[in-house]
């Protein structure tokens, strides 16, 4: 398939719908809320206010399945190896997978494996919960130190904040991610070393910044009370270099395993979810599994036109690829979800942020736009302005859920009413006559209302995908989560890009490296170009004041 040659195409159909306005869409078909309204269990997807119609889906369709999507869908399920670069299989969806009893990985059966590891974090989790795991001095552990970086930190983190009504009570949580010692410092002075179990999550034992906090955190605990027999009653890993953390000083029984054919940023699944199953309960942290896994079936079997990942993932391609909206918004009506933005740039913009196709070649097309985002209503008094009259238009996913976990008087009616006006006012806009009519009534006169009422249009015809929940609980949130996971997925595909490495953060990384011994040592010369060798003299400068 030419993929360039089909984008074309696509990009003759906008054009025909370029002076066409979403509204005009709804005149055109009386039932699009319906056709364009996708359920899934206590959820529900509104794509109406998105400038798609039948027509537009129809030729997304056909480009998918000339994209070989179906076959390749099957392939990520089955445990083909479509992390080409790597040469892995990519297997999330089988840590929640409770149903099936043989997935292969390179002719072995991983779900024995998954199964052995689900129990020792279930009975980790009990004798947590029941008080038996204490500390060196007898005292109960009642706080979580959670150390790592990227997908060991923000997904766990981002769930654990999602559910914080379900917190166990009595217990504290804390995620400590920089390398940047303020944000160790300052977690410490939260924790008492007599109560607190730290969680090292790294794959290989080796990752630089979690092994320089994970290092720091244990000479603390030496410093104030513990012993180096005493660090297995306080640290345990995540990870599957079982030399390195021995050595460390963790008991090996406590070293909870996963594998590379789970990604970072897909990892939560896994034994990196431990915090959310010690901090909300094994139970909870089952139903986080459940909800994913429902909307594995969901994705792996509905029809495109039903099936609400592959509608998210055709609107962001139609956005950006064919229409070239360059940002995506992500805007969560819901307090405990304010991390939700962040997580998810990182799941798309690490998965698809690439400009070379799987065969190498330099891509032709506009692919992942940037995503960010923040809770609603605070947003509304930040960036709105620039999506309501910006002059680049910004789709967005407004995400809310019709029960609150804390009802307040009338708090939660308010903060819906702002939800749904504000899909409303990005389709609708403001004319320039509905601005005269309304700045008459107020009384201004004509050469008031001249100087006004550009300034008071908004063009509308602005993009948006509603999502709307009947509650944020475990399930929920885990459908959430598989449901974008699934949308990066079909993305891929569409772009013809791998979606499950990350080589663009290792440069960086491979650099550090060469400049942290310069700025050690301040007597030799750094060898890099001008402006980098006069910053790293000038930090030589001022550190010696």
């Amino acid at each position: 398939m030419n993929i360039n040659e089909n984008i074309k195409v696509l990009q003759q159909i906008a054009e025909q719908y370029k002076n066409r306005s979403i509204l005009s869409l709804f005149d055109d078909d009386k039932n699009r809320v319906e056709k364009l309204t996708l359920s899934f269990e206590h959820m529900i997807g509104d794509f109406s206010k998105q400038k798609i119609d039948d027509e537009i889906l129809k030729a997304l369709e056909n480009f998918a399945e000339l994209c070989g999507f179906a076959q390749k869908r099957e392939q990520m399920f089955s445990g083909a190896k479509i992390n080409v670069t790597e040469k892995r299989a990519v297997l999330h969806t089988a840590l929640r997978n409770s149903t099936s009893d043989d997935i292969r990985v390179d002719g072995i059966n991983i779900i024995p494996e998954i199964k052995d590891v689900l129990r020792q974090m279930e009975n980790f989790c009990a004798k947590f919960h029941s008080g038996e795991l204490v500390g060196y001095s007898g005292k109960r552990l009642d706080t979580i130190v959670n150390i790592g970086i990227g997908g060991s930190d923000l997904g766990p983190k981002m769930v654990c904040t999602a559910l914080k009504p379900y917190h166990k009570k009595n217990t504290a949580i804390h995620f400590v991610s920089n390398v940047d010692s303020t944000h160790l410092v300052e977690t410490l002075t939260l924790c008492n070393p007599e109560t607190t179990l730290f969680i090292i999550a790294s794959k290989t034992f080796t990752t630089e910044e979690t092994m320089t906090n994970a290092h720091s955190a244990r000479m603390w605990f030496l410093n104030n009370g513990g012993n180096d027999e005493s660090v297995g009653k306080h640290f345990i890993a995540l990870s599957t270099n079982l030399k390195e953390t021995s050595a460390f000083g963790i008991n090996p029984d406590n070293v909870f395993r996963f594998w590379d054919w789970v990604g970072g940023r897909f990892s939560l699944w896994s034994a990196i979810g431990l915090p959310i199953a010690l901090i909300c309960g094994y139970d909870c942290f089952r139903e986080l599994l459940s909800g994913g896994e429902e909307m594995d079936k969901h994705f792996h079997t509905k029809e495109m036109r039903h099936n609400i990942p592959i509608m998210m993932a055709f609107c962001t391609f139609w956005n950006t690829t064919i229409n070239g909206m360059a940002n995506h918004a992500v805007l969560p009506y819901d307090e405990y979800l304010r991390l939700f933005p962040a997580f998810l740039q990182q799941l798309e913009m690490e998965s698809i942020g690439k400009f070379v196709v799987m065969n190498g070649n330099k891509v032709e097309y506009k692919t992942n736009p940037s995503v960010w985002g923040q809770p609603g209503t605070d947003s509304q008094h930040s960036f709105f302005q620039l999506i309501h009259q910006g002059t680049d238009i910004i789709p967005c996913d407004f995400i809310a859920a019709a029960q609150s976990h804390n009802p307040l008087g009338n708090h939660q009616q308010r903060l819906l009413a702002n939800f749904l006006a504000q899909t409303e006012a990005l389709m609708n806009g403001k004319s320039a006559a509905t601005v005269r009519e309304e700045l008459e009534k107020a009384g201004l006169n004509e050469k008031e209302i001249e100087g006004l009422i550009q300034h008071k249009i908004f063009e509308g015809n602005r993009p948006t995908t509603t999502i709307l929940c009947k509650k944020i609980d475990a399930f929920t949130l885990g459908a959430l989560i598989a449901m974008y996971e699934h949308k990066v997925f079909t993305l891929g595909i569409l772009w013809n890009i791998n979606s499950f490495d990350q080589w663009g953060v290792e440069l960086g990384k491979q650099l550090a490296k060469k400049i942290l011994p310069e700025l050690s040592n301040k007597a030799d010369e750094p060898q890099h170009d001008a402006s980098t060798n006069n910053l790293i003299r000038q930090i030589h400068a001022w550190s010696n004041e």
